[in-house]
């Protein structure tokens, strides 16, 4: 289904979800402003269409509906919505349903922290996992058909120099198709803390992944990266996401641009040192300033819209506009909610 097709449907499955307020349109007659804020506006540059609470604390099959770390659009037009409880649903885009779930493992039968998902061409699935880390390849039906080197010093201490629960939370193929990236989400030992790696690989016909640039990018203080994805013009919406206890979460949206960013995959020690330049990045949106659309809460947050969210998709784009879709991560716990939220970026 074309990008197009995909944004109005998952619209129109939003506006049939509970809980949403839709933006309306602009005043007849305005005049177009480069500083004017668009309705329902989190930015001048993002806006917020909507949410929907409709699958919280909900089963299906059997299986909790819930733990939501990733989303991809798969090739039909549906969800492909990943629980990082070994779970990967399959979402109805009008009605957010739940219409199959297959149960995924590792390679000795193991549960996975599946923390990131990409959808390709054929259908494959590429799930990464932050307990080795590790990225694996799954066909349609959950079976494991191959998975991809890593960097020993990537993998989670005292393998490596990862801390554990902090490695391989955002995954996304870039704009050419062929590169493949995975976002730590904290720090390496040894790396200035806030810094963290983004490792890539490179597509060698349909199935060989081999490793390729890595990147520094540097989280705002008390912020891990939760997710990318890539954008049509070539760069990354990036996630960063924090925690404070009877504060709430703090979810800030960044456009990112790898371009002129130097290859660190030979830097034993990231330090902010001058010679290595790290990914650039421009705020698009702190979305404690988004309007509250009348959510509500189960915990202290300085925005009751906000939860725990820390899954991405683009639906659309068109004329610099993307749609994406956002979705939190509920931990399977009564003081936090399963929501989507759909908004708008101007690039």
């Amino acid at each position: 289904m074309r990008l197009r097709s995909v944004l109005a449907t998952l619209t129109a499955g939003l506006t049939a979800a509970t809980c949403l307020t839709a933006a309306g349109p602009a005043a007849a007659g305005a005049t177009a402003a480069p500083a004017a804020a668009p309705r329902n506006a989190c930015s001048p540059s993002v806006s917020i269409d909507g949410f929907s609470d409709a699958l919280d604390k909900t089963t299906y099959e059997g299986t909790y509906v819930g733990n939501f770390s990733a989303l991809a659009v798969d090739r039909d037009g549906r969800l492909a919505a990943l629980s990082d409880r070994s779970s990967l649903f399959t979402l109805d885009p009008k009605t957010l349903q739940p219409r199959s779930v297959v149960a995924l493992a590792d390679e000795n039968s193991g549960a996975l922290d599946s923390e990131g998902l990409v959808v390709e061409r054929d259908g494959t699935r590429l799930v990464s996992s932050e307990g080795e880390p590790a990225v694996r390849r799954y066909g349609r039906d959950g079976v494991i058909l191959g998975r991809l080197p890593v960097p020993e010093y990537l993998r989670v201490a005292p393998a490596g120099r990862a801390a554990g629960n902090q490695t391989f939370e955002a995954l996304t193929f870039l704009n050419d198709g062929r590169t493949l990236l995975a976002g730590m989400e904290g720090s390496l030992s040894g790396d200035t803390p806030g810094i963290v790696r983004f490792q890539t690989w490179h597509r060698h016909g349909s199935q060989d992944f081999r490793l390729a640039a890595q990147y520094g990018y540097r989280a705002d203080t008390g912020l891990g990266v939760v997710e990318t994805t890539a954008t049509p013009d070539g760069r990354l919406l990036v996630l960063e996401r924090g925690f404070t206890p009877g504060v709430g979460n703090t979810v800030r949206l960044y456009a990112a641009d790898l371009r002129r960013a130097t290859d660190t995959s030979g830097v034993e020690n990231l330090t902010g040192q001058n010679d290595v330049r790290l990914i650039r990045k421009t705020l698009l949106a702190d979305l404690v300033n988004c309007p509250t659309l009348g959510a509500t809460a189960k915990q202290p947050q300085p925005n009751p819209l906000l939860d725990n969210i820390e899954a991405m998709t683009v639906t659309g784009h068109r004329h610099g506009r993307l749609k994406i879709l956002l979705a939190s991560d509920d931990n399977q716990n009564a003081a936090q909610i399963t929501r989507f939220y759909s908004l708008h970026i101007r690039l």
